[in-house]
């Protein structure tokens, strides 16, 4: 590995995770569902089923049509109280994935505008892609990596 390969941006992981979850969920008979920030730009979703700016979209094979779960976009066509909608979800507006049935997912933190690091690894400033100070209960410890349970 050379020191150019320390500069180049790192891709998201979230939209491996959620295909993998979506699969994993699918394989043993789980009905995926995507919990999704509305108010988030481009998020294209019917607007008289969304509550609290968010809205839980079922994105099982058999409730869609078309399903597209690439690493930046999520899209799929729907019916939504027997009317059809075009459904188009920026990957970073899902705030989590969890099967219906068995409530069994994962939820993700807002991820950093940019992950690119200019300094690389040696960087001394680990403010840059820490959560803000009063992001609620799950505020991480700098450099320390966390996971939730999810039940």
């Amino acid at each position: 590995m050379t020191d150019s390969d320390n500069d180049t941006e790192l891709t998201s992981t979230r939209p491996y995770l959620l295909r993998a979850m979506h699969e994993w969920m699918s394989d043993n008979g789980q009905t995926p569902l995507l919990l999704v920030d509305a108010m988030q730009s481009d998020v294209q979703v019917p607007e008289g089923f969304v509550e609290d700016d968010h809205i839980v979209l079922n994105v099982s094979w058999s409730a869609t049509r078309n399903l597209q779960l690439e690493n930046e976009l999520i899209s799929f066509e729907a019916r939504f109280s027997g009317s059809p909608h075009f459904v188009s979800v920026p990957v970073s507006a899902v705030k989590g994935i969890y099967a219906r049935e068995s409530g069994q997912g994962m939820m993700f933190q807002d991820e950093p505008v940019t992950q690119k690091s200019t300094a690389g690894p040696r960087s001394s400033d680990k403010s840059s892609n820490d959560p803000a100070p009063d992001s609620g209960p799950g505020k991480k410890k700098p450099g320390r990596p966390g996971l939730r349970i999810v039940k």
